[in-house]
């Protein structure tokens, strides 16, 4: 009866899915405001409509599509919008830095390095995620992770977009092994500084360029 049940390749194939039309969205090669017509969709990725309807709706609850009057569409993403995001990302992030700085042991400061040395190569988006994600957890803030968790996709997006800019003073990668350094020689002060100073620069890139 177990065997009955079980629907593993459908729920696989949709996640397949689902990651290769969320990272399109957030490399940039779907517009903003672009409409996501299902045919064209189904014919690029190989699926059927029933897969593309569920991938949409999941991206709609992530905040990177929303309904048009002409059907869905990549999510608007103006500067009201990005500032709103950094705001909540400083207040979490750097509380959230200060905290795992104090708490800091062994194996939380291999856990950091490892996720820095991801960074610089390929995947960084995710090395990025993994990144913070050991900080918040390492924090006891798992709260607060799963509310960065519901932005990620909106904060993909504009990670992404900064880090295609060639406007930055200190390369987000400085950034993030400042945060990591301080984090790992116990400066919770040194590493909330970091962090906020991180965003700082990241969301004057992103306002310049959204305002444009």
């Amino acid at each position: 009866m177990e065997s009955d049940l079980k629907i593993e390749a459908p729920a696989r194939l949709r996640d397949v899915v689902l990651e290769r039309l969320r990272g399109a969205i957030v490399a940039g090669r779907f517009a903003s405001g672009e409409r996501l017509i299902e045919r064209n969709l189904c014919d690029l990725l190989g699926v059927s409509r029933s897969v593309v309807r569920e991938v949409i709706r999941i991206l709609e609850a992530e905040g990177l599509v929303e309904e048009g009057t002409r059907g869905p569409m990549v999510a608007r993403l103006d500067w009201g919008q990005a500032r709103q995001i950094y705001d909540i990302r400083v207040m979490l992030e750097a509380h959230a830095a200060r905290e795992c700085a104090g708490r800091a042991d062994d194996m939380v400061r291999a856990d950091v390095r490892a996720a820095l040395a991801g960074i610089g190569g390929e995947g960084a988006l995710d090395a990025t995620a993994r990144f913070y994600e050991v900080i918040f957890k390492a924090a006891g803030h798992d709260i607060a992770w799963e509310i960065v968790q519901r932005l990620n996709g909106r904060i993909s997006r504009l990670r992404a977009l900064t880090l295609a800019s060639s406007d930055r003073k200190v390369s987000g990668l400085v950034r993030m092994t400042r945060i990591a350094e301080a984090v790992i020689a116990g400066d919770g002060a040194g590493a909330e500084a970091a962090v906020r100073a991180h965003l700082t620069e990241a969301a004057a890139i992103a306002r310049r360029i959204l305002e444009a």
